[in-house]
């Protein structure tokens, strides 16, 4: 018997600096497929470095467009990335290691280290940060929502070992950014679900995860990027918390 074939998926927009590493980690796959949404820099040129599988097409929405992705993917199994993540030597190594082998479930969860201004920040809640991107192809597909998107999958999920590296912010500026596009959407879903928001939220919300990242979570046992984490991820949720209220005023 041959072992499954498979597809590396990954959908992205104006992302020249992060791609490259993402796509030079799987060179192994028996497919890559790339989803472009009509960058404005070098991205598909590098995309088409890699492989032949590059579609540019319209950004219809971070799920629409994964799912568009899966659906352009021809191999039994499917490893879904971001431009941003790359695949470590260890996950390589098991993800090969397990199609060769058997495959006990239908999904699987990837263990993912999250690389703040040039160094894995283990604490305040970001790691292991458990990530389904793993899959049987047919077996799953993303939710469709406005951000966070997840997947839904049909059948047992199981865990690996081997980690996805993932290089997020560039800088402050670059979380900042992401933190009004991103706030904007989930305050959207937030309104739309029919959940209230009030005034204190404000205030509580943000605190909560400050303290839940700094303190109980340990983030300070990671120096100045855990202040600054946690400081910005209260920001953001600060920032949801406004965007909540003004949207459910009107």
């Amino acid at each position: 018997m041959t072992a499954p074939r498979l597809s590396v998926v990954v959908v992205t927009y104006n992302e020249e600096e992060r791609l490259r590493g993402c796509l030079e980690s799987v060179p192994w796959a028996d497919e890559i497929v790339v989803v472009d949404a009509e960058s404005q820099d070098k991205t598909v040129q590098i995309a088409r470095e890699f492989t032949d599988h590059v579609i540019v097409r319209p950004w219809p929405g971070f799920a629409r467009q994964k799912n568009f992705a899966l659906e352009r993917a021809s191999g039994d199994w499917i490893l879904s990335l971001d431009a941003d993540e790359e695949v470590s030597p260890e996950l390589r190594h098991e993800i090969r290691a397990l199609l060769a082998g058997g495959v006990a479930c239908e999904a699987y969860a990837l263990p993912r280290k999250n690389i703040f201004w040039g160094r894995w920040v283990r604490r305040g809640g970001l790691y292991p940060d458990w990530q389904v991107r793993l899959f049987r192809r047919g077996r799953a597909r993303f939710v469709e929502r406005d951000v966070h998107e997840s997947l839904r999958v049909d059948g047992r999920v199981g865990r690996l070992r081997g980690a996805l590296l993932h290089r997020s912010y560039r800088d402050v500026a670059d979380f900042l950014a992401r933190a009004d596009r991103y706030s904007t959407l989930a305050a959207g879903e937030w309104v739309k679900s029919g959940r209230r928001a009030r005034a204190r939220d404000l205030v509580l919300r943000p605190l909560g995860r400050f303290v839940g990242m700094y303190v109980l979570r340990r983030g300070f046992l990671d120096g100045w990027r855990g202040l600054l984490l946690a400081g910005l991820y209260a920001y953001y949720v600060f920032v949801r918390s406004a965007k909540i209220l003004e949207q459910a005023r009107r």
